[in-house]
C-alpha cells in the first residue's frame, strides 16, 4: 500500500470548518483571512480588473473612437439601402415607392428608404424615396424615369 492508495471510506463526510470559534479550533481570531488589508474584510473581494493599486491596464492605453450617444442616436436617420440593380424586378414605367419595395421583400415595411447607384436600370421608372445618391439620381433620369423625394411631415 502506497500514499497515493488512501481514501476515505466509502460514504464518509467531512465536518464543516467552522471558523472564528477560538484559538482552540485552529481557525479562531482572524479566521483564516490573514491580517488587515481587503481580504481580512468583509467586503474584501476585488473585482477582476483590481492590480493592488497599480494603475490598471485600462486606465493606462489610450482611448479610442466615441459612443454615440442615445440623444444622437435619435437625431441620426437609420436608411434601409437599395440599389438600381434590385429596381430591375419592376415593370416598366412602375411606380416604386417603399411600400411596393416592402411588398417585393427588398426593404422593411415602414424604414425609411434610401436608393445607390450601383448597377443599371434598363427601364424607366418613378422611384419615391427619402434618399438617392447623385449616381442613382443620374440613373433614373438617364433611363426616362424620375426621383421623387418623399418629405416626412413633422407632428406638431
Amino acid at each position: 500500500m502506497n500514499l497515493k492508495d488512501l481514501k476515505p471510506a466509502p460514504g464518509s463526510t467531512h465536518r464543516k470548518r467552522r471558523v472564528g470559534r477560538g484559538i482552540g479550533s485552529g481557525h479562531g481570531k482572524t479566521a483564516g483571512r490573514g491580517h488587515k488589508g481587503l481580504g481580512s474584510r468583509s467586503h474584501g473581494n476585488t473585482p477582476p480588473s483590481y492590480e493592488g493599486g497599480q494603475m490598471p491596464l485600462q486606465r493606462r492605453l489610450p482611448k479610442q473612437g466615441f459612443r454615440r450617444t442615445l440623444k444622437n442616436q435619435a437625431r441620426r436617420d437609420e436608411f434601409a439601402i437599395v440599389n438600381l440593380a434590385r429596381l430591375a424586378d419592376f415593370e416598366d414605367g412602375a411606380t416604386v415607392d417603399s411600400a411596393a419595395l416592402a411588398g417585393h421583400g427588398l426593404v422593411a415595411a415602414g424604414r425609411k428608404v434610401k436608393v445607390l447607384g450601383d448597377g443599371e436600370l434598363k427601364h424607366k421608372l418613378t422611384v419615391r424615396a427619402d434618399a438617392f445618391s447623385k449616381s442613382a439620381r443620374e440613373k433614373i433620369t438617364a433611363a426616362g424615369g424620375t426621383a421623387e423625394l418623399v418629405t416626412l411631415t413633422v407632428k406638431s
